[in-house]
């Protein structure tokens, strides 16, 4: 049976690029299937609805509503994938609620498969958040994420040995670039004349990595 994938993408950190790698992943699941929504839980200015206001809704977790209102929408199996940009500050209330309401469960149930992708830092606080998702939520598909900006190249040993989603580097320069609130990395690619550029090269990384974890993800379901 097909799974619709819900994608999870956290931290209890700040800026470690939860809104990038969101930005990335929903541009990159449209490009496949045009009925992608993203749910932004993002304090942070600019957020993932000042990117992709077409594909993107605002969710407010701090009530039993709007708790219920966005559970509501990730179970369904509908076919559609859905990602999540869970700023830092609603970390602990989300997997709190998520482990009370039995999330994980209910969502397997129902044909859905959860995709935690978790960006640490090598601080103390990304390392008790790391222990408690392996343990609270070791059966959904846990993901950590080497975003090199952040850890530079080393990643933390209490990581263990999960294989990791990679996404490299980019110069300052370019970050500048892709940062503006009009910029879209699927236009960047169908309209790029410079196929060899550093930003378009990493970009197609970016989405090939995409391609290698969603086809893990059916393996691990088979």
């Amino acid at each position: 049976m097909n799974h619709t994938p819900v994608y999870i993408i956290c931290s209890p950190r700040p800026r470690v690029g939860k809104t990038l790698l969101s930005r990335l992943l929903t541009e990159y699941l449209a490009l496949e299937n045009r009925h992608t929504t993203a749910f932004d839980l993002n304090l942070n200015e600019p957020s993932l609805l000042d990117f992709l206001p077409k594909l993107t809704e605002t969710a407010n977790i701090d009530d039993t509503f709007g708790q219920m209102q966005l559970m509501d929408r990730l179970i369904v199996h509908d076919g559609a994938p859905k990602v999540i940009d869970l700023g830092f500050h609603a970390f602990d209330g989300f997997f709190r609620m998520a482990k009370e309401i039995g999330f994980i469960k209910e969502a397997e149930r129902r044909g859905v498969q959860v995709v935690i992708l978790f960006i640490p830092d090598r601080g103390r606080t990304s390392q008790l958040a790391w222990s408690m998702l392996q343990a609270d939520f070791g059966n959904a598909a846990l993901v950590p994420v080497n975003n090199e900006q952040v850890l530079l190249g080393e990643v933390p040993p209490w990581i263990g040995k999960r294989e990791l989603l990679e996404i490299a580097m980019l110069p300052g320069f370019l970050k500048t670039y892709i940062d503006r609130k009009t910029f879209s990395f699927a236009s960047f690619l169908r309209t790029s004349t410079d196929t060899s550029s550093e930003l378009y090269q990493w970009t197609v990384k970016c989405f090939v990595r995409f391609r290698e974890l969603g086809l893990k993800l059916m393996l691990r379901r088979s």
